[in-house]
């Protein structure tokens, strides 16, 4: 079995004319709930063994306190950077095997696209009340955690995960 997080960055300050939006950095709230997100990770037990990580500040920030409470490996990678679904399924699909559990933090609208994607149709109503919750808004901070009956990453394709988890921030 694989396990596949999928975290979006936390909310971060608005971009303006002046600034990059790659530079972009938490707010405050941001900050607090990257932290909180941190600890349902490893109350929960989702911890993983390798992290994919967009390059950019919000997405850096966001990975902070996770790796305080689970030290994994991180690979910061620029094409993480605003991925469509597509980028990202290819990049897990590269994952190492022996990474069971993979934490991937990025961007929307990719991120959601990527998540909706990957779930497979619920097939229990705790399932479905997860997917409804998931595709009514996937804010800053949230989290989709989905389950792979599969040996190898190379094997990840639409509609074959099962929604384990979804959780926002505000559900904490």
């Amino acid at each position: 079995m694989k396990r596949l997080l999928l975290l979006r960055h936390a909310k971060a300050e608005p971009g303006g004319p002046d600034q990059d939006d790659h530079d972009r950095a938490l707010v405050e709230r941001g900050h607090a709930d990257a932290a909180a997100i941190a600890r349902y990770l490893k109350a929960k037990g989702y911890l993983a063994a390798a992290i994919l990580c967009s390059t950019s500040a919000r997405t850096r920030q966001t990975v902070e306190p996770v790796l305080a409470q689970t030290p994994a490996p991180v690979k910061y990678l620029e094409l993480l950077y605003h991925a469509p679904p597509g980028a990202i399924i290819a990049t897990i699909q590269n994952a190492d095997d022996g990474d069971d559990v993979l934490l991937v933090v990025g961007h929307n609208p990719g991120l959601e696209q990527c998540a909706t994607l990957l779930a497979r149709e619920a097939v229990r109503p705790r399932e479905q009340h997860r997917h409804d919750v998931m595709e009514e808004k996937f804010p800053t901070a949230a989290l989709a955690v989905l389950d792979f009956d599969i040996a190898s990453w190379k094997l990840v394709v639409p509609c074959s995960a099962r929604l384990a988890d979804f959780v926002r921030p505000k559900d904490i």
